[in-house]
């Protein structure tokens, strides 16, 4: 009897535990975070995550990073972490995603568009395909999700951060379309920040050497890209998200991008 009356007990205290973790949630500031299954994505997502923040980890393709990083943050923090799997090419259907967003937490504080697709297209060899591929991910998409879901960002006052990238200003030879897109994106974050005020704050980090793409760059180069650095570094994707936290906490700055490159936009 006594055994029975302890597990009550137990399961009680358990349940009370469990329903203040998923009370405190509740209460919590609620980010999403575009293709943040891996690389700068996943990291914003631990920082902000380590703030107390409730994260929808937006994915694609990476299911597996995805799950497994939600896993991991839901073992710190209970049900703080939803990841959403989405197709951002999918323009037409961003309303049925926002939807879905607005459905794990019933609010958004934060929207981090971080997703982006980065290729060479010689000019010369540069099809429609690839236009559109690199303008919808990179540009298009963060307009029209930030359309679909500023109006319940400025319920929170909150804030709408771009990743851009310091080639939006500084053409990137034989990436011709997809430094176009980072420069849509940099003037998309100045127009947001006029257009959304009062209560809405749109800023954008610019990365420099940060992570270098996937199965490009020799290690020549990436040593010449480091040496044209005033820091003579390659950064890490904590350095990018440490400023998407400085920036989500400032609340008079707006309209700005702020370049972590090192120094790499002070040489020629």
């Amino acid at each position: 009897m006594r055994d029975r009356i302890r597990l009550l007990v137990w399961y009680i205290n358990v349940s009370k535990q469990m329903d203040t973790i998923a009370m405190a949630n509740q209460n919590n500031q609620v980010a999403l975070v575009t293709g943040a299954a891996r690389r700068i994505g996943a990291e914003i997502v631990r920082v902000l995550h380590s703030q107390g923040m409730n994260i929808i980890l937006h994915y694609h393709g990476s299911s597996e990073a995805a799950e497994h990083l939600a896993g991991e943050l839901n073992e710190l923090r209970a049900d703080s972490v939803i990841p959403v799997r989405f197709d951002l090419n999918k323009i037409g259907e961003l309303d049925t995603f926002s939807t879905r967003v607005m459905d794990c937490w019933g609010r958004l504080d934060v929207l981090i568009n971080n997703a982006s697709t980065f290729y060479p297209t010689p000019v010369e060899q540069a099809t429609l395909q690839q236009w559109d591929d690199l303008i919808n991910i990179n540009l298009k998409a963060p307009m029209f999700l930030s359309m679909a879901l500023c109006q319940q960002i400025d319920k929170q006052m909150g804030s709408i951060i771009n990743i851009v990238d310091i080639h939006g200003d500084r053409p990137l030879k034989n990436h011709t379309i997809y430094s176009v897109a980072k420069a849509g994106l940099i003037m998309l974050t100045r127009s947001l920040a006029r257009e959304l005020a009062p209560n809405i704050r749109v800023n954008g980090v610019a990365p420099g050497a940060i992570m270098w793409p996937e199965n490009e760059e020799s290690d020549d180069i990436q040593q010449q890209i480091i040496d044209r650095t005033a820091l003579k570094r390659k950064g890490t994707p904590g350095d990018i998200a440490d400023a998407a936290w400085f920036l989500i906490q400032s609340n008079y700055i707006t309209g700005q991008i702020i370049n972590v490159d090192g120094g790499r936009t002070l040489s020629n």
